[in-house]
């Protein structure tokens, strides 16, 4: 099975054919894709410029995707290893226990999923690296009460996503499971009063 950047290679490839260099950045989103395979492949076809289902789109386009792709996943890899380096000391100290950030870290180890968007068509719009590093920088400061990605406030328990957990705080704005860590015991009971709201 090809790896992230054998695959990145065959996406810049102009000796393969069109039809095998759009293959290969799907199959990048099998190695990486912070909002899923689905949400990250709409995001990275909207900001590049061609349809989701466009079997031909601009060679240029494609290795833009790639590219917005490959710098998030350096900014995620580069928190990996810190996450690791930080654990490795925890341990040496002592510190056995994993807390609630290293719960929700082994769920999403690799990067798939980090800003899960259930909904393949709501996304943040903004490049994929910088919605990454306000989600680390949410996770290595005190819990708040809005969405670490857009500031939205409204959050919304959702159940039966598509994903591990399989329900959570939901940002409205922008689509994103809110990782628990990064949210106060208010702000979690808040999304779930809202959720009985809705359903009510």
């Amino acid at each position: 099975m090809a790896g992230f950047r054998s695959l990145a290679r065959q996406v810049r490839d102009p000796r393969c054919d069109l039809a095998l260099r759009r293959y290969s950045l799907r199959k990048c989103l099998e190695r990486f894709a912070p909002y899923g395979h689905r949400a990250t492949w709409d995001h990275l076809c909207t900001r590049a410029g061609f349809g989701p289902e466009d079997r031909s789109p601009d060679p240029a386009r494609l290795v833009a995707a790639l590219e917005e792709l490959e710098e998030a996943r350096a900014v995620w890899l580069a928190y990996e290893v810190e996450f690791a380096e930080r654990r490795k000391k925890e341990k040496h100290d002592g510190l056995r226990r994993p807390g609630s950030v290293d719960d929700w870290h082994r769920l999403t180890w690799g990067g798939f999923g980090v800003a899960w968007c259930d909904d393949p068509e709501v996304h943040p719009g903004e490049p994929l690296a910088e919605v990454l590093r306000r989600l680390i920088a949410a996770l290595e400061r005190e819990p708040g009460s809005e969405c670490p990605v857009c500031e939205g406030e409204h959050l919304v328990w959702k159940y039966d996503l598509d994903h591990e957990p399989s329900s959570g705080p939901v940002c409205t704005d922008c689509g994103i499971l809110v990782p628990r860590p990064v949210l106060t015991p208010e702000a979690l009971a808040y999304a779930r009063r809202e959720r009985l709201l809705m359903s009510a």
